[in-house]
């Protein structure tokens, strides 16, 4: 992809390149609105994805960077914060199975975004493939789906930032203070260009990473009774009081929570049209999302559950938002290790301004995508001569402004919160479901599998099973938003808001969608019409694919099964 460079020779000063910078970028392009096609339709599907695939974003992103926002890209106050409710809720039998089917699903939902992302790398990603593979009118349901997400996000954290910052100093400095400084850092980083979102990214995924792997250890220390307080813990919190608490419902209670403790994982996908080598480093970085789920989640969290009662009263601090809540915080208190629960707490300030930075990076990008395709205001389509999407970056930060009000009202929290709780469930099921619909447009469209440049190693089963499992989640949360846990103690009121926060995502989705449909007129996309050849991977496939499996059939049965997987 082209990116607009200086010329060599004469070179102006540095205030005038820095001015220079933020003119539109000459190369980039808008569908027209109101071009009108042979067919009579008014929005031009050619158009939409010749934007997306010639946007003039900039290919700076490396393998390093990728794999890093791969590993630890996701990880934030869901993990660190919001698992404590969800122990006190059900129990930690449960917070380990919702938390690994959810990343079972994910697992082969992030194999699927990365076979489509390897070969089609463009702006927009899944919500483009949705566009591409399903329904224009489902497309821009998605887009805007994500960019509310990220948007609802970003003043999240923000007040999670401030009150993490005042662990130590007792509210003794206004949280509007600590907001504003982590709205500058936020803002800093991104006008620096995706390279800076990168390294950023880089460095708070390796503070997650060291600080998980060391929770880990230190925590089968304490649990065999080398802490300074307490012996030897074992398993008998899972028996007192219980390992599963209010049963099936208790279950189906913690899957919202688990959904927005990984979401952020499907951001390799979105990072592919900035990325400088999409054939080497998404693969590697898909593949990365094993051990993610399995050591950061999986693992981590199983070692929560045994130093920590579900009974526990800190456990429901907060809201969600206060590290003090925090079962990883809570499990090192419990055991009297001084000093280490500050160490946490720094590391999960961390945290939470590294998502804060994700939120703008994933809102922007896709908001510039979708205007791009004319499916959203055209100024956010504004990308200047660095690749930075400016007006795009521009609105996420002024949206973060709401943290200031998030601050004094809990329910604007709760709100916030109901707003990004299912988004990540319909974008998963898209990608599925998206992903189901190339593999059969490429089938009959006369193509192998063998020309792909990445397959997913789950297949077409794993989409039809992550499809699948996204769907019974949307049901199983629609019984626990009708029917929540002691709702016979609840007023009408209580019941209705409480379906509206745990079900918001849904009739928002509904209110993108139809409308646009019927306005448009969007055709669903038959397979003989999906357009497989604007945007591809344009490099000599056949030849690159054939040496690479020859190399790979002399490695030994174990090594083919681990890069298969991991």
């Amino acid at each position: 992809m082209y990116v607009y460079r200086e010329p060599k020779g004469h070179r102006e000063g540095l205030a005038h390149r820095f001015i220079d910078s933020f003119k539109r970028d000459p190369n980039a392009r808008v569908v027209v609105r109101g071009t009108v096609r042979a067919d009579g339709k008014v929005f031009d599907l050619e158009d939409a994805f010749e934007a997306t695939a010639s946007s003039p974003l900039a290919r700076s992103l490396r393998g390093r960077h990728l794999q890093m926002i791969a590993i630890g890209g996701c990880i934030g106050t869901g993990l660190f914060i919001a698992s404590g409710r969800a122990l006190a809720v059900a129990g930690p039998g449960s917070l380990v199975i919702a938390f690994g089917l959810i990343g079972i699903m994910l697992f082969c939902t992030v194999h699927a975004l990365g076979e489509m992302a390897v070969l089609f790398p463009v702006a927009g990603s899944f919500s483009a493939y949705s566009t591409r593979f399903l329904d224009p009118a489902w497309g821009f349901a998605m887009g805007w789906n994500y960019a509310l997400q990220w948007l609802a996000l970003l003043p999240l954290e923000l007040v999670a930032a401030s009150i993490t910052a005042n662990y130590w100093l007792d509210g003794r400095v206004s949280s509007a203070l600590w907001i504003s400084l982590y709205l500058f850092i936020i803002f800093a980083i991104n006008m620096l260009g995706v390279k800076a979102y990168g390294e950023a990214e880089f460095v708070f995924s390796s503070i997650k990473i060291v600080a998980i792997i060391a929770f880990i250890i230190t925590g089968i220390i304490i649990n065999v009774g080398g802490g300074p307080q307490g012996g030897y813990i074992g398993g008998a919190y899972w028996n007192d009081p219980t390992a599963f608490k209010n049963g099936f419902k208790g279950l189906c209670s913690v899957f919202v929570t688990a959904a927005l403790a990984f979401v952020g994982t499907e951001m390799v996908g979105l990072c592919a049209a900035e990325t400088k080598y999409p054939r080497q480093s998404i693969p590697t970085a898909v593949r990365q999302t094993f051990w993610r789920i399995t050591l950061f989640y999986i693992v981590s969290l199983t070692i929560v559950g045994l130093l920590v009662k579900s009974d526990d009263p800190a456990l429901l601090k907060g809201g969600g938002t206060d590290p003090a809540a925090s079962p990883f915080v809570i499990a090192i208190k419990n055991a009297g290790i001084k000093g280490l629960d500050s160490v946490f707490n720094a590391v999960i300030m961390f945290v939470v301004l590294g998502v804060g930075n994700s939120a703008v990076y994933g809102s922007s990008r896709t908001m510039a995508a979708l205007a791009e395709q004319h499916q959203g205001p055209r100024a956010l389509a504004y990308i200047d001569r660095m690749g930075r999407p400016i007006v795009a970056i521009l609105v996420s930060l002024v949206v973060g402004l709401l943290g200031y009000v998030a601050t004094t009202s809990a329910d604007a929290l709760s709100w916030f919160a109901a707003l990004s709780g299912l988004s990540g469930i319909f974008t998963w099921g898209s990608i599925c479901l998206a992903h189901i619909r190339f593999r059969k447009a490429w089938r009959e469209q006369g193509h192998s599998l063998d020309e792909l440049a990445f397959r997913s190693s789950s297949g077409v089963i794993g989409s039809w099973l992550g499809f699948g499992f996204n769907m019974l989640i949307l049901l199983a949360q629609l019984w626990v938003a009708i029917a929540p846990l002691g709702y016979q103690q609840m007023s009408t009121s209580k019941r209705l808001t409480n379906f509206f926060q745990a079900y918001l995502a849904f009739p928002i989705i509904l209110l993108f969608y139809i409308p646009y449909k019927f306005y448009y007129k969007t055709p669903f996309i038959r397979c003989a019409d999906m357009n497989l050849y604007t945007g591809i991977l344009e490099i000599n496939l056949t030849q690159i694919l054939a040496e690479e499996r020859a190399q790979r059939a002399r490695w030994p049965k174990w090594k083919q099964w681990y890069h298969h997987v991991c």
